[in-house]
Protein backbone atom coordinates (compact mmCIF):
# COMPACT_ATOMS: atom_id res chain seq x y z
CA UNK A 1 0.00 0.00 0.00
CA UNK A 2 1.49 3.76 -1.20
CA UNK A 3 2.17 6.11 1.54
CA UNK A 4 1.04 9.82 1.28
CA UNK A 5 1.57 12.83 3.54
CA UNK A 6 -0.94 15.70 2.71
CA UNK A 7 0.17 19.05 4.62
CA UNK A 8 -1.89 21.80 5.20
CA UNK A 9 -3.47 24.17 8.09
CA UNK A 10 -6.81 23.87 6.73
CA UNK A 11 -8.55 20.73 8.45
CA UNK A 12 -11.01 20.62 5.76
CA UNK A 13 -8.92 20.09 2.81
CA UNK A 14 -6.40 17.77 4.62
CA UNK A 15 -9.82 15.76 5.75
CA UNK A 16 -11.31 15.58 2.39
CA UNK A 17 -8.07 14.72 0.35
CA UNK A 18 -7.50 12.00 3.31
CA UNK A 19 -10.85 10.16 2.24
CA UNK A 20 -10.29 10.68 -1.27
CA UNK A 21 -6.99 8.83 -1.46
CA UNK A 22 -8.03 6.37 1.41
CA UNK A 23 -10.39 5.20 -1.19
CA UNK A 24 -8.26 4.31 -3.41
CA UNK A 25 -6.26 2.11 -1.27
CA UNK A 26 -3.64 4.44 -0.31
CA UNK A 27 -2.14 4.71 2.98
CA UNK A 28 -2.87 8.61 4.44
CA UNK A 29 -1.49 10.38 7.12
CA UNK A 30 -1.93 14.36 7.94
CA UNK A 31 -0.04 17.37 9.13
CA UNK A 32 -1.33 20.64 10.11
CA UNK A 33 1.91 22.47 9.73
CA UNK A 34 5.26 22.46 8.81
CA UNK A 35 7.10 21.06 12.32
CA UNK A 36 4.20 18.55 12.15
CA UNK A 37 4.83 17.27 8.93
CA UNK A 38 8.48 16.83 9.81
CA UNK A 39 7.64 14.91 12.15
CA UNK A 40 4.99 12.54 10.34
CA UNK A 41 7.39 12.29 7.36
CA UNK A 42 10.26 11.32 9.60
CA UNK A 43 7.54 8.13 11.72
CA UNK A 44 5.44 7.54 8.42
CA UNK A 45 7.71 7.36 5.58
CA UNK A 46 5.49 8.45 2.66
CA UNK A 47 6.07 8.38 -0.94
CA UNK A 48 4.40 11.30 -2.12
CA UNK A 49 3.84 14.64 0.14
CA UNK A 50 1.14 16.73 -0.69
CA UNK A 51 2.49 20.12 0.77
CA UNK A 52 1.14 23.59 0.80
CA UNK A 53 2.88 26.80 0.58
CA UNK A 54 1.06 29.21 2.73
CA UNK A 55 0.93 28.21 6.36
CA UNK A 56 1.44 29.83 9.57
CA UNK A 57 5.03 29.46 10.93
CA UNK A 58 7.12 27.42 8.86
CA UNK A 59 6.01 27.85 5.85
CA UNK A 60 5.72 24.97 2.77
CA UNK A 61 8.62 26.05 0.97
CA UNK A 62 10.92 25.58 3.90
CA UNK A 63 9.59 22.49 4.45
CA UNK A 64 10.03 20.67 1.38
CA UNK A 65 13.77 22.13 1.53
CA UNK A 66 14.20 20.29 5.00
CA UNK A 67 12.09 16.97 3.46
CA UNK A 68 14.95 17.11 0.40
CA UNK A 69 17.59 17.68 2.37
CA UNK A 70 16.88 14.64 4.42
CA UNK A 71 14.89 12.52 2.27
CA UNK A 72 15.95 13.14 -1.42
CA UNK A 73 13.79 10.48 -2.70
CA UNK A 74 10.53 11.35 -1.46
CA UNK A 75 8.15 13.01 -3.87
CA UNK A 76 6.90 16.67 -3.11
CA UNK A 77 3.83 17.93 -4.80
CA UNK A 78 3.17 21.53 -3.81
CA UNK A 79 -0.57 22.10 -3.39
CA UNK A 80 -1.25 26.27 -3.32
CA UNK A 81 -3.49 29.14 -4.29
CA UNK A 82 -0.21 30.89 -4.91
CA UNK A 83 0.49 31.04 -8.40
CA UNK A 84 3.47 32.97 -8.71
CA UNK A 85 6.48 32.21 -11.40
CA UNK A 86 9.15 33.56 -8.00
CA UNK A 87 7.34 30.74 -5.88
CA UNK A 88 7.03 28.18 -8.61
CA UNK A 89 10.92 28.65 -9.61
CA UNK A 90 12.03 28.47 -5.69
CA UNK A 91 9.63 25.51 -4.83
CA UNK A 92 11.33 23.73 -8.04
CA UNK A 93 14.87 25.02 -7.11
CA UNK A 94 14.28 23.53 -3.44
CA UNK A 95 13.28 19.70 -5.55
CA UNK A 96 9.36 20.38 -5.79
CA UNK A 97 8.33 17.46 -8.11
CA UNK A 98 5.02 19.33 -9.31
CA UNK A 99 3.32 22.62 -8.58
CA UNK A 100 -0.27 22.26 -8.52
CA UNK A 101 -2.91 24.96 -7.61
CA UNK A 102 -5.85 25.23 -6.24
CA UNK A 103 -9.17 24.29 -7.26
CA UNK A 104 -7.46 21.33 -7.55
CA UNK A 105 -8.55 18.75 -10.53
CA UNK A 106 -8.80 15.77 -8.30
CA UNK A 107 -8.35 13.85 -11.61
CA UNK A 108 -4.86 15.19 -12.15
CA UNK A 109 -3.74 15.15 -8.54
CA UNK A 110 -4.91 11.42 -8.22
CA UNK A 111 -2.84 10.79 -11.74
CA UNK A 112 0.41 13.01 -10.65
CA UNK A 113 0.36 11.26 -7.48
CA UNK A 114 0.34 7.81 -8.81
CA UNK A 115 2.72 9.03 -11.57
CA UNK A 116 5.45 9.58 -9.02
CA UNK A 117 4.86 6.39 -6.92
CA UNK A 118 5.34 4.65 -10.44
CA UNK A 119 8.83 6.38 -10.77
CA UNK A 120 9.93 5.33 -7.19
CA UNK A 121 8.81 1.54 -8.14
CA UNK A 122 11.22 1.61 -11.21
CA UNK A 123 14.37 2.96 -8.35
CA UNK A 124 14.51 6.30 -9.67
Amino acid sequence: MSKLLIVDDEVEICEFLKSFFEDRDFEVAVANGGSQALEKVAAFHPEVVLLDIQMPGMDGLQVLKKIKETYPKVKVIMVTAVETQEKIEEAMRFGADNYITKPLSLEYLEKDVQDKIDILAKGF
